[in-house]
C-alpha cells in the first residue's frame, strides 16, 4: 500500500511578528484507500493543514505532497485530483441545489452534459433530488452539508479533504453525513478527515493523529489510543452514605487511589486485572452489605485520551492569526 498522503515537517506562522505558530514541525502520512483523522481542539492547526495540503495555503518550510505529486510544486496537479469540503457549505444560497452543481461541473470544465450528468447522479447519491429545484436557502444544515459535499465530489477525485464536515449539524444530521462519507471509503477514495467531536474520529477512521499546537502528540488506532491512556476502570454508583467504605474497599483490591464523585455518588478506580477486579469488588461489597446501584468496567474514551494527552479537553482554546495586517478570525 503505498502513500496518498505525506506531510513533513510543515511549518506556518501567523502575524506581522510570526506570533501565532499554526504549524510547528507537523508530518503525517496517510496511506491509499484509507481515513485519517486530524483531531484537535480550534486552534490546533487543523484547518491549516488543510489549506497546505489542499494548496489553498503555502507553508513557511517544510513538504507535502498528495498522490505522489508535490503541492508547492505543482498545485495545479493536485487540484485537479482533489475534493475539499470546508467547515462552512460554500455553496450559493440564490441558486438551486441543481444549478450549484452545474456551475460546479463547469467550474471543473467539465461539458453541458457531463455536468448535467455529474449534477443527477450526485443529487440522487445523497438524498436530494427532490430538493434538487429549490433556493439553497430553504434547505437544513444537513442537505447544506451534503450539498456541499456532493459539490467536492464533481472530478470523482481520488484524495478528499474534509474540514469538520459535521460541524453545527444536529445528532441526525451528523449520523447521515457518516453514512455518506462510509460509502465514500468504500468506493475507495482516501479521506483526511479534520473533527472536534471524537466520537467522529472514533467512529470513521483507520488512524487518528492528535494534533496540539501546531504538531502532532500522538498516533494510532482509537483503540491503540486508549490503550495507551490506561486499562479498564470500574465505576460503581451507589448510595452517598456508602461511598467512603466502597473508596476504602475498591483500593485494597486494587492497590491504587480511587477517586469519589460526591455529586453522581460514583466511585471510579483503574482496574488493571478487568473482570477479575470487578467480581472481587462484588464479592467484598455484598460481605459489607453494600448493594450498588450499578457496577461496570469501562474503557477509557477518546475525551480521556485528549485530556491525558493535551491536560485540557478538545474545546476551543485559542485564535488563529489568518490576516497579515493581524486580524483575528475564529478557526
Amino acid at each position: 500500500m503505498s502513500a496518498a498522503i505525506v506531510a513533513e515537517n510543515l511549518v506556518k506562522t501567523y502575524g506581522g511578528d510570526h506570533e501565532v505558530r499554526a504549524l510547528d514541525g507537523l508530518s503525517l502520512t496517510v496511506e491509499e484507500g484509507t481515513v485519517l483523522s486530524l483531531l484537535g481542539p480550534n486552534g490546533s492547526g487543523k484547518t491549516t493543514t488543510v489549506r497546505v495540503l489542499t494548496t489553498l495555503l503555502r507553508p513557511d518550510s517544510g513538504r507535502a505532497t498528495v498522490a505522489g505529486i508535490d503541492v508547492m510544486k505543482n498545485p495545479q496537479q493536485v487540484r485537479e485530483i482533489i475534493g475539499l469540503s470546508g467547515q462552512y457549505a460554500a455553496v450559493d444560497e440564490t441558486l438551486t441545489g441543481w444549478d450549484n452543481l452545474i456551475m460546479f461541473g463547469r467550474l471543473y470544465h467539465l461539458s453541458s452534459r457531463g455536468a448535467k450528468s455529474r449534477a443527477e447522479e450526485l443529487l440522487e447519491k445523497f438524498s436530494l433530488t427532490d430538493a434538487a429545484k429549490r433556493p439553497i436557502k430553504t434547505y437544513s444544515g444537513g442537505m447544506r452539508r451534503r450539498l456541499d459535499l456532493a459539490a467536492s465530489l464533481i472530478v470523482k477525485p481520488k484524495v478528499l479533504f474534509l474540514d469538520e464536515p459535521t460541524t453545527g449539524l444536529d445528532p441526525r444530521g451528523r449520523q447521515e453525513m457518516w453514512e455518506v462519507i462510509n460509502e465514500l471509503v468504500k468506493g475507495g477514495v482516501t479521506l483526511l478527515l479534520t473533527t472536534q467531536y471524537l466520537e467522529e474520529a472514533d467512529q470513521l477512521a483507520d488512524e487518528i493523529v492528535v494534533i496540539d499546537r501546531g504538531h502532532v502528540i500522538a498516533k494510532g488506532s482509537a483503540d491503540s489510543l486508549k490503550k495507551d491512556v490506561g486499562g479498564e476502570r470500574l465505576e460503581i454508583s451507589l448510595p452517598a452514605a456508602h461511598l467512603g467504605q466502597t473508596q476504602r474497599i475498591v483500593e485494597g483490591i486494587t492497590k491504587s487511589i480511587a477517586t469519589t464523585d460526591l455529586q453522581m455518588h460514583k466511585v471510579s478506580v483503574a482496574a488493571p486485572n478487568g473482570t477479575a477486579t470487578l467480581i472481587e469488588a462484588l464479592r467484598q461489597l455484598d460481605a459489607a452489605g453494600i448493594q450498588p446501584l450499578d457496577i461496570a468496567l469501562k474503557r477509557p474514551s477518546l475525551d480521556d485520551v485528549f485530556l491525558a494527552l493535551t491536560g485540557h479537553i478538545a474545546e476551543e482554546k485559542i485564535e488563529e492569526v489568518v490576516g497579515a495586517k493581524g486580524k483575528r478570525g475564529k478557526r
